[in-house]
């Protein structure tokens, strides 16, 4: 029986990915994105037409709760991935970045609360809540330890979450993604950065190329996301998922090369590089709590997903400034 789902960040990166996915899989899908003059929807947009005609999208922002609320109304499963992600934002702007992800979870959750049509509502944590790994690989007990107002915001959301469960009973699970990429990403994040600049010029700047990630690809990280929705032992908890593998960034730019035929000569740009306390050195996933409690398995390596990344920015690479830092 399908369910009817709430999905806040329906418009970005991974919501656009989870909201097909659930149309696909019979669900009544509702899209919360917010609201601007220009009627962009965001990734929504890119949605095949026989997913787009139906979705419901309501305009709105995390931040008034009464637009959430409305949002909210009727929806058994509430999947909340809005918020502000970008780390170098969160330097600049902390203030913002607490008042979308951690007031507008605390909207979310109010609004889940009051519904009495609420089955389960799955908040979108993160890795680097973790910090730098302080062992490996890192597990759900591994201290958090955010070193970015970005990764702050996200403990005090995921904290809310777990406090809602404990003190009203709400059906709240957390999933904690390591690093996700694929089609539709923004050249915020690495893997479209070094593909966009890899095929445009002779050199691509970046950033520090010793830090290590986890990567997963999207279609991996929606298959958590429906799995923890329908996994009762998972309610009250954080659970990662994550590949279980982890590569350099400097290593990543030779498997890039490798795959597009040529090898790719970088220079260092001192813009990209985090402040040093703030630097995340190594994330690498424990994921043996979601293998136990829903079978947890990625289905794509890396070089599959980094296959269908290249094509998707190949064909849309107008859409890249790749002369610009993204932040």
């Amino acid at each position: 029986m399908g369910k009817t789902v709430l999905v806040t960040g329906a418009g970005g990166f991974i919501g656009s990915h989870l909201v097909e996915r659930l149309v696909r899989d019979g669900h009544a899908v509702r899209a919360f994105v917010r609201y601007n003059g220009r009627d962009d929807r965001g990734h929504l947009d890119a949605l095949p037409a026989e997913v787009s005609r139906e979705v419901e999208v309501h305009r709105g922002d995390l931040k008034d709760p009464e637009a959430v609320r409305r949002a909210v109304k009727g929806r058994a499963w509430v999947f909340h991935l809005g918020a502000s992600i970008a780390i170098p934002y969160s330097y600049e702007n902390p203030l913002d970045v607490v008042q979308i992800n951690v007031v507008g979870t605390a909207h979310v959750l109010d609004a889940a609360r009051d519904s009495d049509a609420i089955d389960r509502v799955v908040l979108t944590s993160t890795s680097e809540v973790y910090g730098t790994a302080q062992r490996v690989p890192i597990d759900e007990s591994h201290p958090l330890q955010p070193q970015s107002p970005y990764a702050a915001s996200k403990v005090g959301a995921d904290a809310l979450g777990l406090s809602y469960h404990r003190s009203f009973g709400l059906p709240v699970a957390i999933l904690r993604p390591f690093n996700t990429f694929g089609p539709r990403q923004s050249a915020r994040a690495i893997i479209p950065t070094i593909i966009s600049q890899a095929l445009s010029r002779d050199v691509v700047r970046l950033g520090s190329l010793d830090p290590r990630r986890d990567l997963t690809y999207v279609k991996d990280t929606v298959s958590g996301f429906v799995s923890i929705a329908s996994c009762d032992a998972a309610i009250g908890r954080a659970v990662n998922i994550g590949r279980g593998d982890d590569v350099s960034i400097g290593e990543l730019v030779e498997r890039i090369g490798s795959r597009l035929g040529s090898a790719i000569r970088v220079e260092s740009d001192p813009a990209r590089v985090r402040p040093p306390a703030s630097e995340v050195r190594r994330l690498l996933a424990g994921t043996a709590m979601a293998t136990e409690l829903w079978g947890w398995k990625p289905a794509y390596s890396l070089d599959q997903g980094l296959d269908e990344t290249i094509a998707w920015v190949r064909e849309n690479l107008a859409r890249f400034r790749v002369d610009t830092y993204t932040t």
